[in-house]
């Protein structure tokens, strides 16, 4: 297993994105390239599904997998980053290391929010169950 060593650069607070509540910042500056953070995972098994419709857990799972069948929940801060579609971090899934990390494609001031888009480029004229 890989070590995953807590990081002091984030921090979670008030988001200014309308219909979010807490959102992820950043502590310090950070640099286009860098990892933001690595969050271990927990992949969510079918037969644990069955009520998470009617779950808040559902606004705090990613889905991944080819037709996004599969689910699972980000622990550290990673279920608490908020979308945008133009965002300035992106995530990786490792699910064999049961990992995701999310890492900075601009750079990041201190105070910004740290945001991710939840949807695949070639859905993006699909809103997400919070715009409809």
């Amino acid at each position: 297993m890989k070590k995953i060593v807590s990081v002091n650069n984030i921090y979670i607070s008030q988001s200014k994105i309308p219909k979010a509540e807490r959102g992820v910042f950043a502590n310090v500056d950070i640099k286009k390239g860098e990892t933001i953070e690595t969050c271990p995972i927990i992949e969510l098994q079918e037969h644990e599904l069955s009520g998470l419709g009617e779950s808040i857990l559902l606004h705090y799972v990613y889905f991944f997998g080819e037709k996004k069948e599969r689910l699972l929940l980000a622990l550290g801060f990673g279920s608490i980053y908020n979308h945008q579609y133009l965002p300035n971090a992106v995530y990786k899934i490792k699910s064999k290391e049961k990992i995701i990390e999310f890492i900075a494609i601009k750079d990041i001031k201190k105070d910004e929010e740290i945001t991710v888009n939840y949807v695949p480029s070639n859905h993006q004229s699909v809103p997400l169950w919070f715009e409809e």
